[in-house]
């Protein structure tokens, strides 16, 4: 079939949707003479859009994407006169006439905007997600929604992208989302990917996307000036590839996290894009000291990511003149020594450094003393002590603090008190004890506290009592008991604690019934039962509950009838049949379920959730689901995880139910 032909045979396709579409759209409206009037001109102007402009455009042999944007920019003028006609029918019932004046002077302002002849390239969208007063897109109408017309244009050029030589004559706007939604469909092929050549999109984001290699990058490159982001993370870009992006010289963000064929050699092909503001490199092996020499040109860079460079050693002294850098991270370098800080002395606009499971110590920390700027530092994992609190006391700036895993105890403790500006410190796995809390009485602009793991007890939790701000707290694994949790009653600001692995019984639990603001809570305790999620009842407002180990019973899921705003939901202390799983059905905002390790649930229970179709996440490994219980899960078309460890299902029954009905599946096990 001819290029024309495909125009002709795309027209009449859309045009079959548009009608269909606007007669639904229609149809919701009071019946009235007006709309049926509406619904006519609709019909009329679809007719003489294909007579006039249509047939001149196809019979031309043009593209049937020119076609699409003729019928785009009618679609909005119709959609903004029929949306005007339905506000001043209501107007006109609801109100009686004394606003028709003012309504037929609006009208006439949004309807007089004019289409313009042309859809040259340089034309935009705007008028289709702002200026447009009231938007066709997203319009509910009395409890459902209309669709968006331009989502139908995308999704059949997206059915049909094989049909397609070329969309560098649509405008710019239109051809980035067909893009973006090929990629989020994970549609676009190597060969598909031809037909977005020149098409000056802005940003192209393929990030752990397959199939993405050398071959990709001379379409990629052919956006010219006109590309200002590119994430190519876990693609097979090599240093060759790299050669490409030379003369993109507008670049301004690029992702290569995880592409381990790229080398020093590949640096030196982005050594001249000096209006870089951000550049990620995580995990590469191959990048050395030397070859960070060519980071020193790119004067704009404002973010730089080595997480996981092991070769870095004494390459940061090429980064001394990046005068605008705000952000490092090269966590998890562990070469990184004391001496590679001394570099980052002058970095004065530093706000942002992240050193983490590193050999840096205590010395090392002291050239950062000048740095009046940073505000958040993640010493995780480092050899640090509490000696390195004198440097860190002279950092005017510093709010966040990450010392999880050092080597801190009580001695040196109290200079925590100098650290007034704290909002968020964490002491995660270091052997401090109730001693070391009474030092952090004063830290009063607290806003999350991690004590995970140390040995902290009731009586600790008497310094937190006057933490008003604090809205994360964690005690995961620690000896809080039912006692300790009377001083934090009156943290009335808390939004989130981690009671799990502690001894908190069923009756303390009582004790946090105060805590309205509350969204999360983890419970991840054996000796939690239905009594005790009995008095959390009043917690209405909870969006995501960890009952992970707890033991909760088919009679205990009556309670959560209580907490309508769950988001989050884990239950797999064993205890769950289906009975229990038919009082979690009514829980419609879940977005995350696991009720893995209740062995007694079966396909009953799939068929219960069916209904929660805003699942993203669901977990029911050992239990005796079978492959026939699949079935019930067509409906969850929004899931992206799905976990049946040691059930009756194999991978490939998983697949090939991915395929069918599951669009959006990009995990599953087993798998």
């Amino acid at each position: 079939m001819s290029r024309c032909g495909y125009s002709l045979a795309f027209f009449f396709s859309f045009s079959f949707l548009t009608y269909s579409a606007c007669y639904h759209f229609l149809s919701q409206f009071p019946q009235s003479s007006v709309f049926r009037l509406c619904f006519c001109f609709f019909s009329f102007s679809l007719k003489n859009l294909f007579d006039q402009n249509l047939w001149i455009s196809v019979s031309a042999g043009e593209d049937a994407c020119v076609c699409l944007c003729l019928i785009i920019e009618w679609i909005h003028s119709c959609s903004a006169a029929i949306f005007m006609t339905h506000i001043d029918y209501e107007n006109n019932s609801g109100m009686g006439g004394a606003c028709s004046r003012k309504q037929e002077w609006h009208n006439e302002d949004n309807l007089t905007r004019g289409l313009s002849r042309k859809y040259g390239k340089c034309g935009s969208l705007k008028w289709w997600t702002s200026s447009l007063s009231y938007p066709f897109v997203d319009f509910h109408i009395r409890n459902g929604e209309c669709p968006s017309l331009l989502d139908l244009c995308i999704q059949k050029i997206n059915e049909e992208i094989d049909k397609y030589d070329t969309f560098s004559i649509l405008p710019r706007d239109i051809s980035q989302l067909i893009f973006n939604n090929l990629v989020s469909s994970r549609r676009l092929t190597g060969a598909s990917l031809e037909a977005f050549r020149d098409c000056a999109l802005q940003d192209l984001y393929l990030g752990e996307y397959d199939g993405v290699n050398d071959n990709w990058m001379d379409v990629i490159s052919s956006q010219g000036p006109s590309l200002l982001s590119v994430d190519l993370s876990g693609s097979d870009v090599s240093d060759v590839g790299l050669i490409y992006l030379k003369d993109c010289e507008n670049l301004i963000s690029l992702n290569l996290n995880y592409c381990d064929q790229i080398s020093d050699l590949g640096l030196e092909c982005i050594s001249g894009l000096s209006n870089l503001t951000s550049l990620s490199f995580r995990r590469n092996d191959s990048i050395s000291a030397e070859g960070m020499s060519t980071f020193s040109g790119l004067v704009n860079l404002v973010k730089l990511d080595l997480e996981r460079c092991p070769g870095i050693h004494g390459g940061l002294i090429h980064l001394q003149g990046l005068t605008k850098l705000e952000s490092l991270n090269i966590k998890w370098c562990n070469c990184i020594t004391d001496s590679d800080m001394k570099p980052l002395s002058g970095l004065a606009s530093l706000k942002t450094l992240e050193i983490s499971c590193s050999k840096v110590t205590d010395f090392g920390i002291s050239f950062l003393e000048g740095l009046q700027k940073l505000a958040l530092l993640n010493l995780e994992g480092c050899l640090v002590t509490a000696a390195c609190l004198d440097s860190l006391a002279e950092l005017p700036a510093l709010s966040n603090l990450n010392l999880n895993r050092c080597n801190i105890s009580n001695n040196g403790c109290e200079k925590f008190s100098r650290l007034e500006n704290l909002k968020v410190l964490n002491l995660g796995f270091n052997v401090i004890t109730d001693a070391c809390l009474v030092n952090l009485k004063g830290l009063t602009k607290l806003e999350s506290l991690n004590l995970d793991s140390c040995k902290i007890g009731d009586e600790g939790l008497v310094n937190l009592a006057g933490h008003k701000q604090l809205s994360c707290l964690e005690l995961s694994d620690t000896e809080v008991g039912s006692n300790g949790l009377h001083h934090i009653s009156g943290l009335s600001n808390l939004q989130k604690i981690n009671l799990s692995f502690t001894v908190v019984s069923d009756n303390g639990l009582r004790k946090l019934c105060g805590l309205s603001s509350l969204k999360s809570l983890n419970l991840d305790a054996y000796q939690i039962t239905d009594a005790g999620l009995a008095n959390l009842t009043c917690l209405t407002g909870l969006t995501d509950l960890d009952l992970f180990g707890a033991r909760i019973s088919d009679f205990g899921t009556n309670y959560l009838k209580k907490f309508k705003n769950l988001r989050s939901l884990e239950i797999c202390g064993g205890g769950l049949t289906d009975a229990g799983v038919k009082n979690i059905k009514e829980l419609s905002s879940l977005v995350c379920l696991n009720l893995s390790q209740n062995t007694n649930l079966t396909d009953k229970t799939l068929e219960l959730i069916s209904g929660l179709t805003g699942l993203i996440s669901l977990n029911v490994s050992n239990s005796r689901i079978t492959n026939a219980g699949l079935q019930h899960l067509k409906t969850l078309r929004n899931l992206r995880s799905l976990t049946l460890e040691s059930c009756k299902v194999t991978a490939n029954d998983i697949k090939k139910f991915k395929s069918m009905y599951l669009p959006n599946l990009v995990s599953f096990r087993p798998g």
